[in-house]
């Protein structure tokens, strides 16, 4: 297990008090109630109320990764009020729990939802349409101490692009729009859960993980143990919704997930590397992970209508819903732009350039 480097936020592991789930989701709720009122001018003060000195925030593509409220400022959050006026955070889904994984100390608590604003002035080259924006947004932040001290923010810019009228892939296999919360509408977890339900959703996700892996890293002259569609109902309910990033969609039921995304994904992309989670946690029925990379693959063509290309690293959100003993609803977040980058695909500059419609 790794260490913080003390500063003067740290007291250091002999005075440390161990605060709960519920202190942590306090903390993390003024955080972003204290954000709802910051300008430009204003954000980086804000943010070094509730974070370390040195917090660590990872951040998509062009962002990446700052340290310090002063520096996650300057890069995101001051250039994205001053292109949106009156933001509002709308989360969906709230939960916060140790991580189940070794790593560092402190509770993870997890927000998901949309940030909507007024589009009025440019964004990453990205026009204005002095209209309506829905943000869609997944954040970790763990909480040590009293402070945030490490956060990772993933935005969906494709779809920011697309409400723009902008089109930076080819058309798609699934659905892209704005994507609802829950269904049953109780993902606003203020109150602690029940840590047994919490444990039976990590262990669905676990399961689920595994099976995927059973079945789509058998080698050339493997057979995977089950159809996709076996596969997919020991862990998921026949009417599942896989809520993903633009790019590549949203899909709704099991044959239709084969469809539109499972079979395009396993069928385009190979070498497929597991590199690991950085944070996995659960609480109630809601669960999910975020990695920093989670997977490097490598493009065969044809995958998002792109030519074949080298080994690319895929940092991904999934964040699940569970129902009963089956996985509901699954919101999945990845970093698109730099997976695209990676490839000599840099869509931000072909913006800057003109050559996006």
């Amino acid at each position: 297990m790794g260490r913080l480097i003390p500063d003067r936020s740290d007291p250091g592991p002999f005075k440390r008090q161990k605060m709960s789930i519920q202190d942590a989701k306090r903390l993390v709720r003024a955080h972003n109630a204290a954000l709802a009122t910051a300008t430009p001018a204003s954000v980086a003060g804000i943010l070094a109320e509730r974070t370390s000195r040195n917090w660590h925030w990872r951040g998509m593509h062009p962002f990446y990764e700052q340290h310090g409220a002063k520096d996650v400022a300057a890069s995101f959050w001051a250039p994205y009020l001053t292109a949106m006026r009156s933001v509002q955070r709308r989360p969906d889904i709230f939960f916060g729990n140790e991580n189940h994984l070794d790593g560092e100390p402190g509770i993870w608590v997890v927000e998901m939802g949309h940030l909507m604003s007024l589009f009025d002035a440019p964004f990453l080259g990205i026009p204005p349409t002095r209209k309506i924006a829905m943000l869609r947004y997944a954040e970790f932040n763990r909480v040590l101490d009293g402070k945030i001290v490490e956060t990772a923010l993933f935005i969906d810019l494709i779809h920011l692009m697309h409400q723009a009228g902008l089109r930076p892939l080819p058309p798609q296999t699934a659905a892209h729009l704005v994507q609802p919360g829950p269904l049953t509408h109780d993902g606003l977890q203020y109150d602690d859960a029940d840590p047994a339900e919490g444990a039976k959703t990590i262990a669905l996700i676990n399961r689920m993980i595994t099976d995927i892996a059973a079945n789509s890293n058998a080698g050339p002259e493997s057979t995977p143990r089950d159809t996709p569609r076996e596969e997919l109902r020991r862990n998921w309910c026949d009417d599942m919704i896989w809520w993903g990033p633009d790019g590549i969609g949203a899909t709704y039921t099991i044959d239709r997930y084969i469809e539109q995304h499972q079979r395009p994904f396993r069928a385009h992309l190979t070498n497929r590397v597991f590199n690991g989670h950085i944070a996995k946690l659960a609480e109630g029925n809601y669960g999910g992970f975020f990695g920093w990379a989670n997977l490097t693959v490598t493009p065969l063509g044809g995958y998002m209508g792109l030519p074949k290309g080298p080994a690319a690293d895929m940092r991904v959100v999934d964040i699940y819903r569970r129902d009963g003993d089956r996985l509901a609803e699954n919101w999945v977040f990845i970093d698109m732009l730099h997976f695209l980058s990676m490839q000599g695909l840099d869509v931000l500059a072909r913006l800057r350039a003109g050559n996006l419609s």
